[in-house]
This record gives structure tokens, sequence and C-alpha cells, in this order.
């Protein structure tokens, strides 16, 4: 393992973060992130979404330290600093779905060997609600999981959704999956599109954070999906809806004005959870963690609360 860089100056994290550079089963270089802590008992593993990284997340590592926890995150395969997988280093894409199922093992494998304490739960924002709902499927040895606006499905206009079916197959097909989504951003919205009736957050201070963490470190940027990834996607969102929910707790925070991941798959998955718990965030949208200070306060404290009866 080798230090890997970690930008505290852009975030407002635990004093003692910092990120190696970790290979997986197949060869692909991966950002680790780790927050330890003295004493810690257990650990909590942070799974970001489509376009995220390490450092986004570090003021949710804050509030999870001082409760006790020690913290765990890394770069997906093809965002942040970890290897993007095509020429174009700005288009999000995978092979295949299954292979974030092996960026999550090398995570696990590095916190046993930097002397993390066992896994507790997940936070899991949007696409990390997927990649970490299919690990508790497979059997991700924790003990529950909290997930902020899964991605259990994807909003689609419903006459585009039959077309986007046929486009990215027939693109698979012919070998252009790499191609660029049609109705994506070639280049990160948060830098061009205004505050103003934006799908991710009503806390200007917090789009500003984000649009500044991506020009302080521009290799964190990322585009829209590729036909390959946006196929790949709506395929593991149908298998999970259809596959029963794990024999675990899980909290799931949803905004009310959500308009990215499908609001009706994430109540539908959580009527059918027995050990379930849907929170509905009144003016929220996509990203409930990065909201104004009292919904993340209030989240933070729901969240915590949640993890200490695990």
């Amino acid at each position: 393992m080798t230090d890997a860089p970690y930008h505290p100056e852009i975030c407002d994290g635990p004093g003692n973060g910092y990120a190696l550079w970790r290979m997986t089963s197949d060869r692909v270089r991966l950002r680790i992130g780790l927050w330890p802590l003295e004493g810690a008992k257990e650990t909590i593993l942070i799974f970001t979404g489509r376009t995220e990284y390490i450092e986004k997340y570090a003021h949710i590592a804050a509030d999870l330290q001082a409760a006790g926890y020690a913290v765990a995150s890394l770069d997906w395969r093809g965002q942040g600093l970890s290897d993007r997988l095509l020429d174009d280093p700005y288009r999000g894409h995978v092979g295949d779905f299954g292979d974030y199922q092996k960026d999550i093992a090398t995570l696990m494998e590095t916190i046993s060997a930097e002397g993390l304490p066992a896994p507790k739960a997940i936070v899991a924002h949007s696409m990390g609600g997927c990649i970490g709902l299919r690990a508790l499927i497979e059997g991700l040895p924790v003990k529950g999981a909290v997930f902020s606006a899964p991605m259990w499905g994807i909003i689609m206009a419903p006459a585009l959704r039959p077309v986007a079916w046929v486009v990215s197959r027939v693109a698979a097909m012919f070998g252009l999956g790499a191609t660029l989504a049609p109705g994506t951003n070639a280049r990160s919205f948060i830098l061009n599109d205004p505050f103003q009736d934006n799908t991710l957050t009503r806390d200007a201070k917090m789009w500003k954070m984000m649009g500044d963490q991506i020009r302080a470190v521009p290799g964190l940027e990322l585009g829209g999906p590729s036909l390959d990834w946006v196929r790949l996607a709506v395929d593991e969102c149908a298998a999970l809806m259809r596959a029963p929910a794990p024999d675990l707790p899980a909290l799931t925070f949803l905004g009310d004005n959500e308009r990215i991941v499908e609001p009706s798959a994430i109540h539908t998955k959580m009527q059918c959870w027995p050990k379930g718990t849907l929170e509905i965030i009144n003016d929220g949208e996509h990203e409930g963690f990065m909201e104004g200070p009292e919904k993340r306060a209030a989240m933070s404290r729901q969240m915590i609360a949640f993890l200490d009866t695990l």
C-alpha cells in the first residue's frame, strides 16, 4: 500500500484522515479513505454516489467519529481519484455493476490491514445505495445500513424509458456502449448550472462547497454516464427490486422533492423491508447530507441513534 492524495483543505473532516492507493483483484487502482479513531470498537463504511469522492463526505465522517466510530470510504472505480475507465476521464463508466463489489472487497481488506475495527454498518448515498444493497444481499458482514436517496430506480420520462432501454442495448451490440448518454452533461453540471432549482440541495453554501471542491482538485470532476453505465444501472435496479430485503435493520432518508432517483422504488422497497424505516426529509432534494445545517444535524442525530442500536 502507498499513500494517496487526501485533501483536508477542501473539506471539514476529522484531522487524522488519510488515503491509500489499493489495487483490486482485476487490477484497478482505487483511492481508499480512512478516518481511524483510537478506542473505536467498530467502523462505519461510507459508500458515495455517482460522481462523488471521499472528501465530499468528510463532514459526515466527523459526525461519526465524534460518536465513537472509525470511518472508511473509497472512490469507486471510474470516479474520484481512482482509475478512470475510459479515454475520456469525465465520462462515468463501468464494465459490469458487479465490479463495484470488487471495490468493496478491496476496501474491506484495507480496513483489516490498517488495523481498523470490524465494520458495523454502511452509510450509502444514491448509487452507493444500489451498490450497498447488492453487497448486503451477497452477505457483507455488517449489522445494518443507513441509506440516503438510494438508487433503486432512476427517474426517466415515461416516453424515454423504452428508448433508453433499446438505444443502450443496441449501442452495446455495436461496441458503442462508451458513448455519452443522451441528455447528460459531458462535464460536471455543478460547475456550469446555476444554484436556482438544482436537483441536489436547497442550501447555497453546500452547493458552492461542492463546486469549490472540484475547482480546487480538478481530478475529482466527473460528467455524465456512458450508455453502458445506464444500461447496467437500470438492469441492476430492476434486479434489486425483485430481490427480498436483507434480514438487517435499515434506515432510509428520502427528500420530498427527490428528482434524480425514483422515489416510488424506495417507498416500495422500504414497505417490504421488515426491519426497515423510511424517513422523509421535508423540503429536501437528492442529497440530504448536503442540505442546510439544521437538516444535516437532524439527519446525523437520527443516523447515529440508529447505529448505536445495532
